[in-house]
């Protein structure tokens, strides 16, 4: 049944009943109803059209298939610059345009689908559209122009190529990182005023030392004047902010006069110290803020999200209106067509408790987060001894091994054979006694995975899951064959098997990541660090954007101007980096030459040892030297975005990361399928699935729960067991939004569409203490 209160340029084109059957009419229903669950799922606010033509379009939009085409055609676009002069790898400008002009297609065509599927209002409000467009129409202006000077040997600038990472950032694929972006703009005003105040006391300093030093007649180690330009004060003490300079830039003024020494302590106390740590309270702060405003503004999306799907499918029974069993299976089904049976019943369990025959509202409202909690189906096997021998394989003495190898025990006890076994790594390997004992390691790992063979099935141990028994078994392997092969080849003296026999036993210690993973509050920060990682790959994704435009920047203003020889060489330019204007300068002499950014590669390097900050002060001052001294301008602009901007708020985003992991419990879905598992009595520990005790996910298809009592049920299950799968992968947004959602009552449809997308960091809606307090 169709519901009330479409979302806001979202049109709902229902057909009229003459114009097509109820059954396609139904289908059509549940697949608008499938696109809003999927949609609140993987929480995507693209307002879309509701006619048939345009819900289809939909889906192929959002396919995976869809999602890597563009996403190849975008790494494609931006590794260009690889080829493109300056180039690692030179190619003719014929083929890389011909290229670029292939991927502004695609991503033309990429925008044409959107436009199909959104509604022209919206489409064309949409600022991420119009600079996709832009940006398509200024790099054919800008190929057409350059392609033309060349044809007439004239070289000429390409500016387009800075413009590459728009398509990165503004396709609805890449929202996350839009996110760090919008927390970036909306850092910026306060942060401005506090980097305004920063400048100010570098400026009052640089003045005061122009004062103190500028007529004392002091000299640098290379014999230039000290301190007697403002601007060459200015950055000099900016750049002792990040200590890179530290103390080279003090010893002139500390060696005519240790009292000066006080100027500098003062200053890298009040700059270095407080405004630095000032720049961190700002940026968390602030990033704090609107990190709670956009989780907020997701979870009222995706329950809008959710309500408009009941609204779609809702039938009258009695005085409440509710979803049919069979149109939610349906629905579960579109949403995640792959979805064993076994699981989908379990799911349908816990959404109809009292076995009614359909799913109220509240329960509905669960669905996209019941989808997202990864329910694992376990198949437990017999062992094929257990067939083939079974008096021998279930005889006391067998049993008892059994239980051995099942005990924590066994584990703890081949944990300390591993960190013996690192501790004989470390001795001296000529050795005999050493060379001996390997042996005997090795043979007590082989031990250990025929131990475990015969008391797990094998297809259980070597499960799709089962990473750490792969990685195990392939070490051993590995160390077998190399020790055999080393010890029987004696004669091929040109090459030493050892070294990799000691790689491979070198990769034997990172089982010891087990014992980590034993240890509760070790579990907790690994868990946290997997939690992160996703986002990290956000912030990876950001600080790509950004090094990319520098990069382009750099080598359009100072490709050429220094050059790699190889060191053997001793000609005039070789020792000067290829540019004279580097003669006597400390570039030069420590051989920084190859250092440049003369292709995308070195670009990076180059910016990467920017962002450490450790002898920056050199690298600018090379670069000023062969160009002007306004070049350490670029300098300056890549700290201050990079190290005082992305890396604060990379900061922030850790400290919140484990404030989070600290104080989050299981979410109230999770524990209702818990719940419901140990209910129906199919319930597996995530602990009893360890080592290679049950296997992988198996989709037992056609089982069911067919009956009331437990005997009925276990017989229906056929050996099926479920367990949620490990809290490990739960990320950030999802910690800090069920967070949220938990405060919001079941009945509370919230605000409408318009007053969710216009939340500001000020508005509490609801007011949620725990919420707050987290985040």
């Amino acid at each position: 049944m169709p519901g009330a209160g479409r979302a806001a340029g979202v049109r709902r084109l229902r057909p009229q009943p003459s114009e097509e059957p109820p059954a396609q009419e139904e289908d059509q229903d549940l697949l608008l109803a499938g696109a809003y669950v999927s949609d609140a799922q993987y929480n995507r606010n693209v307002p879309f059209e509701t006619s048939p033509q345009a819900i289809r379009l939909y889906y192929f939009y959002n396919h995976w298939t869809m999602q890597v085409a563009i996403y190849f055609f975008i790494c494609v676009d931006l590794s260009l610059a690889l080829f493109e002069e300056p180039a690692l790898f030179p190619l003719p400008f014929l083929a890389t345009s011909i290229a670029e002009v292939l991927c502004l297609t695609a991503f033309f065509g990429r925008l044409v689908h959107f436009a199909k599927v959104t509604p022209q209002m919206v489409f064309w409000k949409d600022t991420k559209n119009i600079c996709i467009m832009v940006t398509i129409v200024l790099t054919l202006i800008d190929l057409i122009i350059y392609g033309s000077l060349e044809a007439v040997n004239i070289h000429s600038v390409r500016w387009s190529r800075a413009l590459r990472p728009v398509f990165l950032i503004n396709f609805p694929e890449s929202r996350q990182i839009r996110r760090t972006f919008r927390s970036i703009r909306n850092t910026l005003p306060d942060i401005l005023y506090v980097f305004l105040l920063f400048m100010f006391s570098v400026l009052i300093f640089s003045l005061m030392a122009l004062k103190l030093f500028g007529d004392r007649g002091l000299q640098t180690v290379e014999g230039l004047p000290y301190f007697t330009n403002i601007l060459e004060i200015a950055f000099e003490l900016y750049v002792l902010v990040t200590t890179a300079n530290s103390p080279d830039v003090m010893m002139p003024a500390y060696n005519f006069n240790w009292w000066y020494s006080l100027y500098f302590i003062t200053y890298i106390i009040i700059n270095t110290y407080i405004f630095m740590s000032v720049f961190l309270a700002v940026v968390y702060n602030n990033y704090r803020k609107h990190l709670k405003n956009e989780i907020r503004k997701l979870a009222y999306l995706k329950r809008h999200k959710m309500i408009e799907a009941f609204n779609i499918l809702k039938v009258k029974v009695g005085t409440e209106f509710v979803v049919t069993e069979a149109q939610w299976k349906r629905l579960a089904r579109i949403v995640m067509p792959h979805i064993s049976s076994p699981h989908l019943e379990l799911l349908l369990r816990i959404s109809d408790e009292g076995q009614k025959g359909h799913v109220d509202k509240m329960n509905f409202l669960r669905l996209a987060d019941l989808l997202n909690i990864q329910v694992v189906t376990i198949n437990i096997k017999r062992h094929p001894l257990e067939e083939w021998m079974p008096r021998v394989y279930q005889s006391s003495a067998s049993l008892l091994v059994q239980r051995m190898v099942r005990h924590r025990i066994f584990v703890w006890v081949y944990d300390v054979i591993i960190l013996i076994n690192a501790i004989f790594i470390a001795l001296d390997e000529k050795n005999p006694f050493i060379s001996y004992a390997e042996w005997l390691f090795l043979s007590l790992y082989i031990i250990e995975i025929l131990l475990k063979l015969y008391t797990y099935e094998p297809r259980a141990y070597f499960g799709k899951k089962q990473f750490w028994n792969w990685f195990d078994t392939l070490i051993i392997i590995a160390a077998l064959v190399v020790t055999v092969a080393n010890t029987t080849i004696q004669s091929a003296r040109k090459y030493n098997s050892q070294q990799i026999l000691d790689i491979v036993l070198i990769l034997r210690i990172l089982r010891l990541l087990r014992i980590i993973a034993s240890i509760q509050r070790f579990r907790l920060i690994v868990t946290t660090l997997i939690n992160i990682g996703p986002t990290i790959l956000t912030f990876g994704g950001l600080v790509l954007v950004v090094y990319y435009v520098f990069a382009i920047i750099g080598m359009e203003a100072f490709h050429g101007k220094v050059r790699f020889f190889d060191p053997n060489f001793t000609t005039p330019d070789a020792l000067v980096c290829g540019n004279p204007a580097l003669k006597d300068s400390a570039f030069a002499r420590d051989r920084y030459c190859k250092n440049n950014f003369n292709d995308l590669a070195s670009s990076f390097i180059v910016l990467m040892e920017l962002t450490v900050v450790n002898h920056c002060v050199l690298l600018a001052g090379g670069f000023a030297l062969v160009t002007h001294q306004a070049a350490k301008l670029y300098f300056i602009s890549f700290h201050v975005v990079v190290v005082i901007l992305i890396v604060n708020i990379f900061i922030a985003f850790i400290l919140e990361a484990f404030f989070v992991a600290y104080s989050l419990e299981k979410s109230e879905v999770e524990t209702a399928i818990e719940k419901k598992i140990q209910e129906l009595g199919v319930g597996i520990q995530e602990e009893e699935t360890q080592d290679g005790k049950l296997v992988d996910n198996m989709d037992t298809k056609g089982s069911g729960f067919s009956g009331d009592d437990g005997d009925d049920k276990r017989e229906a299950l056929k050996g099926l067991y479920f367990r949620i799968a490990s809290k490990k992968y739960r990320t950030m947004d999802a910690l800090l939004q069920q967070m949220f959602e938990s405060e919001i009552a079941p009945e509370d449809e919230g605000p409408s569409l318009d007053e969710i997308l216009n939340f500001s960091p000020g508005d509490i809606y609801p007011k949620n203490p725990n919420f707050e307090n987290s985040a």
